[in-house]
């Protein structure tokens, strides 16, 4: 099983606008990962995200070039103050290949406990717009396989 973490896409701020949308920038910069990602042939079964407007866009933009078999949906505790835990749990059960569009701190301690089993150490710096392969070498354990930003894509 291959899981896809994806922090969100820069948005506007809260004061620029409280629901907080991607700002132009977020959209070309996730979509230019998401061509990326389809010429590379990723392939996913679902895309997850927290609900908020702009994991919601992110997902969407996602979804349009990896068409995940089972489409996109709202899940919880991917919002940012989540509890990690939840998610590693809910990992253990599940064989799909997913992707979690979702915000940090939550995006970087799932990693860390999935890799470390520590939610306070920091292996991975999460960058907007990018994505973080891991993949799941048993029930237990994590190994993380490749990371993507905007700025490695000509």
């Amino acid at each position: 099983m291959k899981l896809y973490l994806v922090q969100h896409g820069e948005a506007k701020s809260r004061e620029e606008d409280p629901s907080r949308p991607l700002t132009d920038k977020g959209k070309s910069e996730v979509e230019k990962v998401a061509k990326y990602a389809a010429r590379i042939g990723l392939k996913v079964n679902r895309i997850f995200h927290s609900g908020k407007l702009r994991a919601l866009q992110t997902a969407e933009i996602l979804a349009k070039y990896l068409k995940p078999t089972h489409g996109i949906e709202k899940a919880d505790s991917l919002e940012p103050l989540a509890n990690p835990k939840i998610w590693a749990d809910r990992l253990k059960e599940i064989d799909e290949n997913l992707m979690l569009v979702g915000h940090l701190p939550h995006l970087s301690k799932l990693t860390s406990l999935l890799l470390t089993g520590n939610t306070d150490i920091e292996p991975i710096k999460f960058r907007m717009g990018g994505i973080v392969c891991l993949e799941r070498i048993n029930r237990e354990n994590w190994k993380l396989i490749w990371i993507i930003t905007p700025e490695l894509i000509l």
